[in-house]
């Protein structure tokens, strides 16, 4: 699945570079700009709506917006200390840079007293990389997923105004949900031997609110 939207990403990027190298041509100036934005839609909803995000992307990384990455202890704070039954076993954070870009990231670890239900909280900052990672590791970024098997699902979805992503297994009863905020932070939460309600409850405790006040936390202005 996600090699499939990549290639469906990659694919409409193309789209959008050939229409870049048409922008040099001589455009006629009686035309309204809404006019011409029209003439440009291929007339398929799915895909005009698709190129449309790829072209807010674009947008990102023309604006160039350097972002110091917040502290993960800020980060590391925000996990809960329980989640159900599952009590937090550890809790880890980090600061990485490679490639020029910079991540700060935390974990939180949690397992039941029978140590078979267990969960994983994760959340990272991702600064001025947030385009790259939105295209390379978190393709629904951009895209609208809706699958079902005879065992589970896979959907897109929107949590308190964020775009995310949700899937589970029924059988092995392993789930996750990812959501994107302000453009910049990952909020994962995985869980094994697990119902999908303790995963959203894993989720809910995790101050959204706070990482959006964050979204120009660090901001470089030139």
């Amino acid at each position: 699945m996600r090699k499939s939207i990549i290639l469906y990403l990659l694919l409409a990027l193309l789209i959008i570079v050939w229409g870049c190298g048409k922008s040099g041509e001589e455009q006629p100036t009686d035309k309204p700009k809404t006019e011409d934005k029209e003439e440009e839609k291929t007339g398929i909803k799915g895909l005009d709506d698709f190129v449309d995000k790829m072209e807010d992307l674009s947008k990102d990384f023309e604006e160039g917006r350097e972002v110091e990455v917040v502290d993960f202890r800020i980060l590391k704070d925000m996990l809960p200390e329980q989640v159900g039954p599952c009590k937090r076993i550890s809790a880890t954070g980090e600061k990485n840079s490679g490639m020029g870009f910079t991540i700060s990231e935390t974990t939180g670890k949690y397992t039941s007293e029978d140590k078979n239900q267990r969960l994983e909280i994760e959340i990272k900052d991702m600064g001025s990389m947030k385009g790259w990672a939105g295209l390379a590791a978190w393709g629904w970024t951009m895209a609208e997923v809706d699958k079902e098997t005879d065992t589970g699902y896979e959907r897109t979805i929107e949590y308190k105004g964020h775009k995310g992503f949700e899937e589970y297994d029924n059988e092995t009863q392993d789930g996750k949900i990812e959501v994107f905020i302000a453009k910049r932070y990952m909020l994962s939460v995985h869980g094994w031997d697990v119902s999908m309600d303790l995963v959203k409850e894993g989720l809910d405790q995790v101050d959204v609110g706070k990482l959006e006040d964050m979204k120009d936390a660090g901001l470089v202005t030139k």
